[in-house]
Formats: structure tokens, C-alpha cells, sequence
């Protein structure tokens, strides 16, 4: 079975750095960027199982990004996370589909099983 492909989008680049590193040292095949704009661009270029997307980012948060997800890639499953927890926007990512909201921080085994019930739904489906 091919590695699970990852996406990895917060503005900390101390946190995206060494989950991306932890996530492939597990099998997964994990890259992390910390803009919304560059997740945009990556998605479009490439085909992932899952996104992690941190909420609150400068520019283009998480809510913006998981929106034009939606719009050319509907089913590709996607996890919010969050240090700053919102009941407004927890419930405006289920709107949107998310499959998960996480509060930060997360434990990198929980994630995980996250990871393969999320990819288990839709492996392979990015496209709409």
C-alpha cells in the first residue's frame, strides 16, 4: 500500500517542520508549508489523501483556504486545527466539511489515527 500523503499548512514553522519530520519517519509522506496561499498552490499541483490546516494564519487562514479546497476538490478530507478555539468557526468548518477540529495541541498518535480514519473515507479521491 502507497504511504499516505500529507499536507501539513500552519504559519509556525516550528511546529510544521517537525510534525512533517516525525509524519514521514512514520511512513507518511508529509510535506508542510506556512501559508495559505502556498498550501493553494500545492494542492493544485499535487494530489494529497488529507490536509492539516491550522485556522488562524496571516493572510489566507484556514477558513479561506478550506473554502477553495471545497470549491475544486470537494472530497479531499480535510483536519482543522486550532490554539484558538472558536465555537463560531469550529462550526463554520463542519459547514465546510472539515472531518475534524483539533485544538492545539495535538498528540502526534491521535493525529495519526486521525490521519488513517480520514483517509480510509476518501484514499485517492482529490479530484471532484
Amino acid at each position: 500500500m502507497e504511504p499516505l500523503r500529507v499536507l501539513i499548512v500552519d504559519d509556525e514553522e516550528e511546529f510544521v517542520n517537525p510534525l512533517v519530520e516525525r509524519l514521514n519517519l512514520r511512513g507518511f509522506e508529509a510535506r508542510g508549508v506556512t501559508t495559505g496561499e502556498e498550501a493553494l498552490r500545492l494542492i493544485d499541483g499535487n494530489q494529497f489523501d488529507v490536509v492539516l490546516l491550522d485556522v488562524k494564519m496571516p493572510g489566507l487562514g484556514g477558513l479561506d483556504v478550506i473554502r477553495s479546497i471545497r470549491e475544486k476538490y470537494p472530497r479531499l478530507q480535510v483536519i482543522l486545527l486550532t490554539g484558538h478555539t472558536s465555537v463560531q468557526d469550529e462550526r463554520t468548518g463542519q459547514e465546510l466539511g472539515c472531518f475534524e477540529y483539533l485544538i492545539k495541541p495535538v498528540n502526534i498518535d491521535q493525529l495519526v489515527e486521525i490521519f488513517h480514519r480520514a483517509c480510509g473515507q476518501n484514499r485517492g479521491n482529490q479530484t471532484s
